[in-house]
């Protein structure tokens, strides 16, 4: 090789390493990507990046399908509360003092079907025990029945067995989700006549609200005969109705003695 030669080709390989290059190109091409480091580096990435993913949350119960479960496991009224109390799925349950079951003697022809607890209720864990239930038990006297043990037996329970806040009323969702308890209950009650007290029992057993124009008027769910009447709190702030409640229980006497 002649000196200029020698020079030219110093100086081309001194540009290409201001340039950045930093190995020799070779005669034949090099396949990179076929080279095993090459190969496993994607493979480390691909690993280090699945180990970092967080992982999938949990799906979503759904609580109405759990509430059914859980209500058609249940073989007697016992084992029913047992479910309602291990259920964990209803938000009010967090808030309340107490469950509240039922009241009365299980399998007497009447079941009176509520709304939801109030402070008394949630405070001693039975349904209508404040005014509400004073008032429910006189006109229960008056057709000489009652939630002791007499001639003339009814068995008293609510829509929910928690109570809302504030006294608010249930949810639509929350109603749903109690629905399988209820459904089971009354099975398990094995009533002849059901009595659905106020709108909120009036739209979880009937799907429909608007008690005034429902009260009165016999009905059926699941081949059980139904009356719809005023919620004894309702007839406390407003005595003027107390006329139809009265109508409403001579209707339910006479049915029970024309059945």
């Amino acid at each position: 090789m002649e000196s200029s030669d020698f020079h030219h080709a110093l100086a081309l390989l001194d540009w290409q390493a201001e340039l950045g290059a930093t190995e020799a190109i070779c005669d034949a091409p090099v396949d990179r990507y076929a080279l095993p480091d090459k190969q496993e580096a994607p493979a480390r990435a691909k690993a280090s990046v699945t180990a970092a993913a967080p992982p999938a949350p949990p799906a979503k119960t759904d609580a109405v399908q759990e509430a059914r479960r859980m209500a058609a496991s249940a073989q007697d009224l016992a084992g029913l509360q047992a479910a309602l109390a291990g259920f964990e799925h209803c938000a009010l349950k967090q808030g309340a003092r107490n469950l509240v079951f039922s009241d009365g003697i299980a399998g007497a022809p009447v079941m009176i079907v509520g709304e939801a607890p109030g402070r008394d209720e949630d405070r001693e864990g039975r349904p209508f025990v404040g005014r509400a239930g004073q008032l429910l038990d006189r006109m229960l006297a008056a057709i000489d029945m009652g939630r002791a043990e007499t001639d003339a037996p009814v068995y008293i329970t609510n829509v929910l067995p928690w109570r809302p806040p504030q006294n608010r009323d249930p949810s639509a969702e929350e109603i749903a989700m109690m629905r399988p308890f209820l459904d089971r209950h009354i099975a398990l009650a094995q009533p002849k006549v059901l009595v659905v007290m106020g709108n909120i029992s009036a739209q979880a057993l009937l799907g429909k609200r608007g008690i005034t124009r429902l009260r009165g008027h016999w009905t059926e769910v699941d081949g059980l005969p139904v009356l719809p009447m005023f919620h004894p709190a309702y007839l406390l702030r407003m005595p003027a109705a107390k006329r139809e409640a009265w109508a409403d229980l001579l209707s339910l006497k006479a049915r029970l003695t024309d059945g």
